[in-house]
C-alpha cells in the first residue's frame, strides 16, 4: 500500500540522533547540542543577535527553559526584527533546523497542514507544509505574526501545541511519541497510518500585541497552549544596534536617549486622557539601527539645521507625517532640552538648500568591479568627502555628473533626494519613498528618482505594479502546469533573486495591499524567504546545498525600492511595520520655480503659465483631508496636460473651461464647486460665453472640426488625421462601430473635438463622466466611426475581478488555458478600448489602469508583463496606437458608484459629459422629429432643463436627461392621439409615491405653459379609468345605511356593508365603493363600482361620512398632542425640504447599505469557481471557490461603529432681529430636515446624532440628546418651536468657538468610526473679535472630528473663512441655501 511505503520512509529517516557536537552552558543550564541531520535547514542568517548581549542572553535562557520542558513560547514584540532573529539565534545556539511560516491574511489550511501536487504520469502527491515537516523531524517551527493571521485559521494547529496530533489529507496521523510507544502494531486498517510526532519538536510563535498595534485578538485556546514572554521594546532597541562602535558620536547618543525616553513614556499610565490622546508615538523598533548605520558611514556635522533635523526624525520614524501637530510639538520641545536645537519644517526653506541627509550630496559614481561601485560624496562644511563601495548591477553606469540632454531637470530638490537615495543604498538598506502628506502637491519625482538611481548603478530595473488581489503568497511564487498535466511552482516577483541576479526591483503602489505586505518583512530586513517544497533564499550556503536547488543565495547587489500610490491616506498604511522593513525618504515637491520651468517646455505661452501656477497654488492650499476624496487633485501632470493643450491652441482655449472640466468641477457638491469659482476669480481666470461648434467633416484622409464661432479673438479648425487601416487591418474591417443616425450639436461637437485632440494630438487616456442618458457611448463610438478607429469593449460590474480584465480562463485536458481578453488585444494591437461602468467595479480592480496609462506598465497573474518597449521575451509590447476610455457615471448620489478617479490618480484626461444646452438640444429633437410642434418643443426642452437645474439646487432627486426627453419625443412622433399626460407618464411614473416631487414637477411644467391636468397617482389613476371603462362591478345591494368602519378578518370581501377592507361594497371601511367614511385597502382585485352609484349617496350620509373623517384627524392630533395649527406649522417646515430630505436619506442608507456590501470571499469550500485557483483545484483541493460574502476590515480597521455627527446652531440675538433674511427660517427648516432624515433611517444604529444650539447666554443649549433622539411629531414640532423662542429672549453676545470646541470634546469621547461636527453660525467675527487662528484652533481641537462650519448673514462676509480652513468654513451668503449646503457638507463628510 502507498500509505505504508510512505510510513517505511518516513521511519527509515528516524535514525538515532547522532552524537553531541558539543555542551552548551547558558547560566544555570547545560545543554549537549546535536549534530544536525539535514545543516541546510539550520540557521543561515547574517543577521543573528549578539548571544554576548545581556538582553539577548536573559530571552535566549528563557527560551531554552521552555524548549526543555518541552513547552512552545509567544514572543510578544512590538513589530520589527527582533523577535524572528531572537528565535533564529536560539536555533543556531542549540543546532536545531527550523522551519518558518509568515501569516497574513491569505494563509489557509494547505500552508499548514498539506498541499496537493500532480507529478508527471498523473499521480497525485501530498506535499508537506512547514508545520508538518517540523513535527516530523523535531525542527523548530517559528510562526511570525500570529496577529495578522483571520480568527479561525489558527485552531488548525490547537492539537497539535496541545497533544502533539493532526490528522493529514494523506491519511496518515500524527500523534503524541508517547502514544506511539504504547502501540504493539501499527494500525493500518482502514488506511490509517501513524507517525510518532518528534520529541524535539517546539514552536515559538511571535505577535505584536493587539491593542495598541492593529491585528486580530489571540484565540483563547490557542494562547493557552504557549508560554509567553514580552520582548522588552528598549531591549530589543539597544540590542539591535551595534554595540562594537567605540566611537561616541553627540548626536547618536542625544537622539539615542530620546528615543528611549520616548519609549518610557508612551508605557506610562497617565490619568489626563489629553495627555495620553496627543502623547508622541514611540520609534519604531529599528530606528536606533538605522541611525547609527547612517552617523557611521556619514559623519554628521556637530550641528544640523532645523529642517535637517526635521528630516532626520521623519526617516526614523515616518509615523510623525501624520501624526497630530501636539506630536510633532512635543518632540520639538525634547529636541530643543536635548541640546539639538527646535524642529523645523521637512520642506525645502529655499532651492539652495542640500537635502541630503546630514546636509551632504552625490559628487561622483565610477564602477570598481563588476557588481560594485565607488560613489563620492561631498560633505558639509568642516568634514572630509566620504567614499563608499556600494553594491551595483550588471549593466553600464550612467556617467555622473550627468552629460548631454537631460529627460529631467536636476534641481538641488532632485539631486538631494538622489543622494538620500544613493546614501541609504551605501549603508544597505532598501528604501521607501514616503509620498507628501499634504493631499494635492506638486509632483514629487517619484518615477524619475527611481530609474535615474537604477541608471547609476547600472542596475536592471524590475517595476512590480501592486493590486489589491495580490496574496502574500502570490508575491513570492505561483502555481503553474506543465505539458502533461503535472503542476508545479515557478518563482515571481521576490524570488526572482537567483534569476535576476541583483536586480533593482520597483514595488509601485505597495501601499494598496495593505497588511500583506508585511509578509515580505524576512525577505527585506534578512535577505531570507520561504519558497515551495522546501526550497528557501538564504543568506550563505555550501556550492552542494545550492547545486542541489535546496538553498538559493541572495545576490548582494538586489534591492528593493517601494513608492506609493497616494490613494490612500497615509495613516491607512505607514504603519511601524513599514517603517521597519525600508529606511524612508520623505519626497519634496516641486518649488515654483521647478515647476514653471517644466510647464514653460511646452511652448505654453509665459503668461498662461503664471496664471495657471497662480491658481495651482492657492487650489492646493484649499485642499485638506476632509475634502480630498471629492475634489480632483492637481498635480504637475494635470498642469502639463493643461499646458500642452494650451500651447497647440492658444487662441482659441477658454482656461476657465480646461481648468474646469480637468478638476470634473460640474459634479462637485455644491460647496466645493463654490469655493473653486471664488478661487478662479482670485487667481483672474473668467469665465468666457461658450462658442457655437458646427458639425464636423471628412476631406482629404482628416477629420475637420471647424473654427468655432467666438465672441472675440481668432478661431481656427481643428484637423485630426484619420486612422491608418493599414496599421490594424482585422480591427479597421470588423472592430470600427456603425451609427446609421447622429444628431449632431453643439455641444456634443465641441466635446468630440477635445476628445480627439486628446486622443490622437496629445496621445493622452481620456475618462469620460456623466449623468445617465448624456450620451457617453454614442459620443465616443461616433468618433471612432468618424475616425475609422477599431475599438474594442469591456463593462466592468460589481463582480469583475482584475483576472477577468487580463484574459479568459479554459481548462482542457487537464491544461489550464489563458486566452487574451479585449483589453489585452486593444494594447496588441493598438486599439481604443471603452471600459464602461467603471465606477461599478470595486475601487482596486479599476486600480491596474492608473500604471498601465501612466507608464504603459501592467503586472499580470500569469507572469507576463505589459510594457513600453520589449525587454525580455514574453512581455507584451503597448502599440503606440492604443487608448483606454474609462465610462462612468458621475460621482455620488444617486448614481451610488465608487470612489475609483482617486486610484487612477492623475493619468486620465477627464471630461465630463453635460445635457446640450438648450440651443443643442432644440436642435437635437427638431431633426429626431421634424414634425412636431416648434413651439412645443421650445417648452419641452425649457421644462427639462429647469427639470436639471431642480436637482442640481437639491429640491429633485433625479437628473433628468437627455435621453429621457428623446424617448418622450419619440412617443408623441409615434403616437400622437395621445396627450401630453400620457406620454409624459412613461417618465414621471418612479416618481408616482412622491407627492412633493410630483407637485415640483408640475410647477415647473405650468411654468412653460404645458398644461398637464393630473400628474402622479391621479394621473395613473385617470388612465386607468379611461381604459377600462367598459369593465364595470355592479353589486346587487346598493342600499346605504350609516358610515362605519365594519368589522376586520383576513379574507377578501366584495360588495355587502360587514366588513371592512373590502372593495366595492357600502358603509365601511374600504376602496372602490361608496358611502363610507375613510379608504381602507388589504389585499385582493379592487372591484369599482360606477360613479353614477357613487354619487348617488344622499346627502346626511355624506356629511356623517365628513364629520368621521374629521373626528378620526383630531384623534390622530390628540394622539400627538398638537393642534391643526401646530400641525399645519409644522407640515410647512417639513414641505420646504422635502427634496433635500428624500436626497438625504437616499444617501445616508446608501452608505449603511455600502458597508455591508458583499465582495468575493475566496478560499470557500463551495461557491463559484475560482479561476485563479484552478491548478488547486486539478490537485484536488477543496477551497477552490469563491462566494459573496462580506469583506473583512483591514487590519487595525475597527468594527463597523456607528458614526457619530452633532449639529450646532446659532440660536444669538441677531438670528431674529434680521429674519427678515430667512436665516432663522432655513435654521428651523434645516433642523427639521435632519430630524425627519434620522428618524426615516431603517438603520438608526448606524449614526448617533443630536442638536445643540449657542446663543447670547451660553454655548450649550440642548435641543436633542444623542440616546433619546425625538421620535414623535410633537417632539420635534416643539424643537423647533424652541429654536424660534431662544432668539426673542436671549442676550447678545456669541459663543460660537466655544459651542464647536465642546461639541468636538463631547463627540471625540464617543465610540464610534467616525466623528463629525457641523455648525452654523451668523456671527459677526469682527464685532465679537474672533480671530482666525482662534477659530481654526476651535475647528481642529481634536484631530480625528471632523469639522464644518456655515458662516451666514454677518459671518459669511468674513472673506477669511475659506481661506483660513479650507475644505472646513463655508460663507452663505442666500440663506435659502442653507438646507441644500448642509446636506451637500454632510454627504461630502460621510460618504469617504
Amino acid at each position: 500500500m502507498a500509505p505504508q511505503r510512505r510510513l517505511n520512509q518516513l521511519l527509515s529517516e528516524l535514525k538515532e540522533a547522532p552524537e553531541p557536537i558539543g555542551t552548551l552552558k547558558l547560566g544555570d543550564i547545560t545543554y549537549e547540542v546535536p549534530a544536525s541531520l539535514t545543516p541546510s535547514r539550520l540557521p543561515r542568517s547574517s543577521s543573528l543577535l549578539d548571544v554576548n548581549d545581556p538582553v539577548n542572553l536573559d530571552n535566549l535562557h528563557f527560551i531554552l527553559q521552555k524548549y526543555l520542558l518541552g513547552q512552545d513560547v509567544f514572543l510578544v514584540s512590538q513589530p520589527g526584527p527582533y523577535a524572528r532573529r531572537l528565535a533564529l539565534t536560539f536555533a543556531s545556539i542549540i543546532n536545531t533546523e527550523y522551519e518558518y511560516i509568515a501569516l497574513h491574511r491569505d494563509v489557509g489550511e494547505t500552508e499548514l497542514k498539506q498541499g496537493r501536487e500532480i507529478r508527471k504520469g498523473g499521480n497525485l502527491v501530498y506535499v508537506d507544509s512547514p508545520a508538518v515537516k517540523a513535527v516530523k523531524h523535531g525542527r523548530l517551527l517559528i510562526l511570525e505574526g500570529i496577529e495578522k493571521a483571520e480568527r479561525g485559521i489558527m485552531p488548525v494547529l490547537n492539537n497539535l501545541l496541545e497533544n502533539r496530533e493532526m490528522n493529514l489529507d494523506d491519511g496518515t496521523h500524527i500523534i503524541h511519541p508517547h502514544r506511539y510507544a504504547q502501540l504493539e502494531t501499527v494500525d493500518t486498517k482502514e488506511g490509517k497510518v501513524f507517525i510518532p510526532a518528534h520529541k524535539n519538536f517546539r514552536v515559538i510563535a511571535i505577535a505584536a500585541p493587539v491593542p495598541p498595534y492593529p491585528g486580530y485578538p489571540l484565540d483563547p485556546p490557542f494562547r493557552s497552549r504557549f508560554q509567553a514572554r514580552f520582548v522588552d521594546p528598549v531591549g530589543s532597541l539597544l540590542s539591535l544596534t551595534n554595540s562594537s562602535s567605540t566611537t561616541s558620536i553627540p548626536l547618536f547618543d542625544k537622539i539615542r536617549d530620546l528615543i528611549l525616553s520616548t519609549q518610557f513614556a508612551s508605557e506610562s499610565r497617565s490619568a489626563l486622557e489629553v495627555i495620553s490622546k496627543t502623547s508622541l508615538p514611540p520609534f519604531p523598533q529599528t530606528a536606533l539601527t538605522k541611525l547609527q548605520s547612517l552617523v557611521d558611514k556619514f559623519p554628521p556635522p556637530e550641528q544640523l539645521s532645523s529642517a535637517q533635523l526635521a528630516r532626520l526624525f521623519l526617516i526614523l520614524h515616518p509615523g510623525l507625517i501624520h501624526a497630530p501637530f501636539q506630536a510633532w510639538a512635543i518632540l520639538s520641545r525634547q529636541t530643543t532640552d536635548a541640546g539639538l536645537g527646535e524642529l523645523g519644517s521637512p520642506s525645502m526653506s529655499s532651492i539652495d538648500e542640500q537635502i541630503g541627509i546630514f546636509g551632504y550630496h552625490v559628487a561622483e559614481i565610477k564602477r570598481v568591479g563588476d557588481t560594485t561601485a565607488e560613489i563620492t560624496f561631498d560633505a558639509p562644511p568642516g568634514l572630509k568627502p566620504v567614499k563608499l563601495t556600494v553594491p551595483a548591477g550588471p549593466k553600464q553606469l550612467r556617467p555622473f555628473p550627468f552629460v548631454g540632454k537631460l529627460e529631467f531637470n536636476p534641481t538641488n530638490r532632485f539631486m538631494g533626494l538622489l543622494t538620500c537615495f544613493l546614501q541609504a543604498h551605501a549603508v544597505g538598506w532598501d528604501i521607501s519613498l514616503i509620498p507628501p502628506a499634504l493631499p494635492s502637491t506638486a509632483s514629487a519625482s517619484t518615477s524619475t528618482l527611481v530609474r535615474v538611481f537604477g541608471q547609476l548603478l547600472g542596475y536592471d530595473a524590475e517595476v512590480i505594479h501592486m493590486y489589491k488581489e495580490l496574496g502574500g503568497r502570490e508575491l513570492v511564487m505561483r502555481r503553474k502546469i506543465e505539458d502533461g498535466g503535472a503542476t508545479t511552482w515557478e518563482p515571481r516577483f521576490f524570488s526572482c533573486i537567483r534569476a535576476w541576479a541583483g536586480r533593482l526591483l520597483h514595488l509601485s503602489g505597495l501601499d494598496v495591499i495593505g497588511s500583506t505586505a508585511g509578509s515580505l518583512s524576512r525577505m527585506v530586513q534578512d535577505r531570507e524567504i520561504e519558497l515551495w517544497e522546501g526550497k528557501r533564499i538564504v543568506g550563505d550556503g555550501s556550492p552542494e546545498e545550492i547545486k542541489s536547488g535546496e538553498l538559493s543565495i541572495t545576490h548582494p547587489s538586489f534591492r528593493v525600492i517601494s513608492t506609493a500610490s497616494k490613494s490612500l491616506l497615509l495613516k491607512d498604511w505607514l504603519s511601524d511595520e513599514h517603517a521597519n522593513m525600508f529606511l524612508p525618504i520623505p519626497s519634496q515637491p516641486m518649488d515654483a520655480k521647478e515647476e514653471f520651468a517644466i510647464l514653460a517646455a511646452t511652448g505654453c505661452p509665459r503668461e498662461l503659465v503664471d496664471t495657471l501656477l497662480t491658481f495651482a497654488d492657492k487650489y492646493r492650499q484649499s485642499m485638506s483631508a476632509d475634502n480630498v476624496l471629492k475634489n480632483r487633485k492637481l498635480g504637475t501632470r494635470s498642469l502639463v496636460r493643461i499646458a500642452r493643450r494650451l500651447a497647440l491652441y492658444a487662441n482659441d482655449a477658454d482656461l476657465q473651461a480646461i481648468i474646469q472640466r480637468s478638476l470634473l468641477a460640474e459634479f462637485l457638491p455644491a460647496t466645493e464647486k463654490m469655493n473653486l469659482n471664488t478661487l478662479l476669480e482670485d487667481s483672474n481666470i473668467f469665465k468666457k460665453t461658450g462658442p457655437y461648434n458646427p458639425s464636423p467633416f471628412l476631406q482629404d484622409n482628416t477629420l475637420i472640426f471647424p473654427a468655432p464661432s467666438s465672441t472675440g479673438g481668432e478661431t481656427s479648425p481643428t484637423l485630426i488625421p484619420l486612422f491608418d487601416p493599414a496599421h490594424d487591418q482585422e480591427g479597421a474591417a470588423s472592430h470600427v462601430p456603425h451609427m446609421d443616425h447622429f444628431y449632431d450639436n453643439s455641444l456634443q461637437t465641441g466635446l468630440m473635438r477635445d476628445i480627439a485632440i486628446d486622443l490622437e494630438i496629445l496621445g493622452e487616456h481620456i475618462v469620460l463622466l456623466g449623468n445617465q442618458g448624456v450620451g457617453k457611448n454614442k459620443i465616443v463610438d461616433r468618433l471612432c466611426q468618424l475616425l475609422g478607429r477599431p475599438r474594442e469593449y469591456i463593462q466592468l460590474h460589481r463582480d469583475t475581478t482584475v483576472n477577468q480584465l487580463m484574459f479568459t480562463t479554459s481548462l482542457e485536458a487537464g491544461i489550464i488555458n489563458y486566452t487574451d481578453s479585449p483589453l489585452l488585444r486593444a494594447i496588441k494591437y493598438g486599439r481604443v478600448i471603452i471600459i464602461d461602468e467603471a465606477d461599478k467595479a470595486p475601487e482596486h480592480v479599476v486600480a491596474i489602469f492608473r500604471s498601465l496609462a501612466g507608464q504603459g506598465e501592467m503586472s499580470l497573474s500569469d507572469g507576463r508583463r505589459v510594457r513600453p518597449t520589449q525587454e525580455r521575451q514574453g512581455d507584451i509590447v503597448v502599440h503606440p496606437n492604443f487608448r483606454l476610455i474609462l465610462l462612468a457615471n458621475r460621482p455620488g448620489y444617486p448614481f451610488l458608484g465608487n470612489h475609483f478617479l482617486q486610484v487612477l490618480g492623475e493619468n486620465f484626461s477627464a471630461h465630463s459629459v453635460s445635457n446640450p444646452d438648450q440651443e443643442s438640444e432644440r436642435n437635437l429633437i427638431g431633426q429626431l422629429a421634424p414634425g412636431l410642434d416648434k413651439d412645443l418643443i421650445l417648452r419641452l426642452v425649457g421644462a427639462f432643463h429647469d427639470l436639471r437645474k431642480g436637482y442640481e439646487n437639491g429640491v429633485l432627486t433625479y437628473p433628468y436627461s437627455l435621453r429621457e426627453l428623446i424617448n418622450l419625443v419619440r412617443h408623441m412622433k409615434a403616437y400622437p392621439a395621445d396627450t401630453l399626460g400620457d406620454a409624459l407618464r412613461n417618465v414621471f411614473d418612479f416618481d408616482i409615491y412622491k407627492p412633493e416631487t410630483i407637485d415640483k414637477l408640475s410647477e415647473i411644467l405650468v411654468q412653460h405653459g404645458l398644461q398637464v391636468p393630473h400628474l402622479g397617482l391621479d394621473a395613473a389613476r385617470e388612465a386607468a379609468k379611461k381604459k377600462a371603462k367598459d369593465i364595470q362591478f355592479d353589486p346587487k345591494q346598493t342600499d346605504l345605511d350609516q358610515p362605519k368602519e365594519g368589522e376586520h378578518d383576513d379574507k377578501e370581501h366584495s360588495g355587502g356593508n360587514k366588513w371592512a377592507g373590502g372593495t366595492g361594497g357600502r358603509d365601511t371601511a374600504g376602496l372602490g365603493g361608496r358611502g363610507g367614511y375613510k379608504r381602507l385597502y388589504k389585499k385582493g382585485d379592487i372591484k369599482q363600482v360606477s360613479d353614477q352609484l357613487k354619487q348617488n349617496v344622499p346627502d346626511h350620509i355624506r356629511e356623517k361620512a365628513r364629520e368621521m373623517a374629521r373626528q378620526e384627524l383630531q384623534r390622530r392630533l390628540e394622539e400627538l398632542d398638537m393642534t391643526a395649527s401646530e400641525a399645519k406649522g409644522y407640515g410647512q417646515l417639513l414641505a420646504a425640504t422635502q427634496a433635500h430630505m428624500a436626497s438625504l436619506l437616499d444617501l445616508l442608507e446608501h452608505l449603511a447599505a455600502k458597508e455591508e456590501e458583499r465582495v468575493w470571499v475566496k478560499r470557500q469550500v463551495d461557491g463559484e469557481l475560482d479561476d485563479s485557483r484552478l491548478t488547486e483545484g486539478i490537485t484536488g483541493e477543496s477551497t477552490v471557490y469563491k462566494r459573496r460574502g462580506m469583506e473583512k476590515p483591514e487590519l487595525g480597521r475597527p468594527q463597523i461603529k456607528p458614526k457619530r455627527v452633532k449639529f450646532i446652531f446659532d440660536l444669538s440675538a441677531s438670528m431674529y432681529r434680521f429674519q427678515y433674511d430667512g436665516r432663522l427660517q432655513r435654521s428651523m427648516e434645516t433642523a427639521v430636515m435632519l430630524m425627519e432624515t434620522f428618524d426615516r433611517l431603517s438603520r438608526k444604529e448606524k449614526y448617533v446624532w443630536d442638536m445643540c444650539a449657542h446663543s447670547g447666554d451660553g454655548p450649550d443649549i440642548v435641543l436633542t440628546e444623542a440616546n433619546n433622539p425625538p421620535t414623535e411629531l410633537k417632539e420635534r414640532w416643539k424643537i423647533t418651536e424652541k429654536m424660534y423662542m431662544i432668539p426673542q429672549y436671549a442676550f447678545a453676545g456669541d459663543f460660537t468657538v466655544e459651542a464647536i470646541v465642546k461639541g468636538v470634546t463631547e463627540v471625540a469621547k464617543y465610540d464610534a468610526d467616525d466623528w463629525f461636527v457641523i455648525a452654523i453660525t451668523d456671527a459677526n467675527f469682527g464685532r465679537y473679535q474672533i480671530s482666525p487662528e482662534e477659530l481654526t484652533r476651535a475647528m481642529k481641537h481634536n484631530p480625528k472630528v471632523n469639522t464644518a462650519l456655515i458662516c451666514i448673514g454677518e459671518g459669511a462676509e468674513a472673506s477669511w473663512v475659506t481661506k483660513s480652513l479650507p475644505g472646513r468654513g463655508y460663507r452663505v451668503a442666500n440663506t435659502g441655501d442653507i438646507p441644500n449646503v448642509l446636506r451637500s457638507i454632510l454627504a461630502t463628510m460621510v460618504d469617504r
